[in-house]
């Protein structure tokens, strides 16, 4: 007589949960992966606008540049001694050593009134910066340049050649001109502040 033996089926393995606990620690990483790239897109957005608003600081300074030598041009005998409503000084002032030009402005220009804003009444202008200037004529002291003891700053001779005054050769010397500096402070959106400085001869 045949007896047929069933073989038993070993029991069911338990699930440890290893595959979950994997899973979990990548979902976690992933997440963390976003959020940095978040990030980082949010900073170079917060760079590229303040590099924005830093141009647009420096572009906006080019009228506080034109406002100082127009004055200039017409100032006349005003330019051998201060004359701060207009924002300008008839001898050399700069700041000291270790010493920023921001808290030169802050500390000597605003006090002394040394300065003028262009618009008046330092309104933003149309890109919300605020421009002001002030001019220092390069004179170690004030007084006419011809004064005993004044010593400017002057540009180079230039020569003009072959003139059609006449057939030769005639050398023409030009009038030697007064260097002023014109310094031309900007305050723009999210506390931008750019500093220009032209130098005019004139």
């Amino acid at each position: 007589m045949l007896t047929h033996r069933t073989r038993s089926m070993p029991p069911r393995a338990r699930q440890s949960g290893v595959v979950l606990v994997i899973t979990l620690i990548v979902l976690v990483a992933m997440t963390l992966a976003a959020v940095a790239l978040v990030r980082s897109v949010d900073t170079t957005n917060v760079i590229a606008g303040n590099l924005a608003f830093k141009q647009a600081t420096v572009n906006s300074a080019d009228q506080g540049t034109e406002a100082a030598v127009a004055w200039l041009e017409s100032a006349g005998n005003l330019l051998y001694a201060d004359n701060p409503p207009n924002g300008y000084t008839a001898s050399e002032q700069h700041p000291g050593a270790n010493v920023s030009w921001d808290s030169y402005w802050s500390n000597q220009i605003v006090p002394a009134g040394r300065y003028v804003c262009v618009p008046t009444n330092c309104n933003p202008d149309a890109a919300g910066n605020v421009v002001s200037y002030t001019i220092h004529r390069l004179c170690n002291a004030t007084g006419t340049p011809s004064q005993v003891g004044v010593i400017c700053s002057y540009s180079p001779p230039s020569y003009v050649l072959n003139s059609s005054q006449g057939g030769g050769t005639i050398v023409l010397n030009s009038i030697n001109q007064i260097y002023y500096r014109v310094t031309v402070r900007t305050v723009g959106p999210r506390n931008t502040v750019s500093y220009t400085q032209t130098v005019v001869a004139l």
